[in-house]
């Protein structure tokens, strides 16, 4: 008999967004956990802290917790620190 059931194999290296919140405040210049974004592929709307975190690459990758839909993208390099943020409608920075 089939085992119908599909199984993930990063599920249990997947982390949230707080797990690279040093990273991100290093690459934007502020604390990011708590910055709201909207998704750009469902429309959530997520605190940089409640994304999906896959840090087991060559870069970080961010998706967002309701579609998985990848919203950013950080990679470090020796010369620069790449950011895509093409998954990302808004990222809402509030004035204080």
């Amino acid at each position: 008999m089939a085992d119908d059931t599909t199984v993930d194999p990063v599920e249990g290296q997947v982390l949230d967004g707080n797990a690279v919140g040093g990273l991100l405040a290093t690459a934007f210049g502020a604390e990011m956990t708590e910055v709201p974004g909207e998704c750009a592929h469902c429309g959530t709307v997520s605190m940089v802290g409640e994304l999906r975190a896959y840090v087991r690459a060559p870069g970080t990758v961010l998706r967002c917790p309701a579609c998985s839909g990848v919203v950013l993208r950080v990679v470090e390099t020796p010369n620069a620190t790449l950011i895509d943020v093409r998954g990302a409608a808004y990222l809402r920075f509030e004035r204080r």
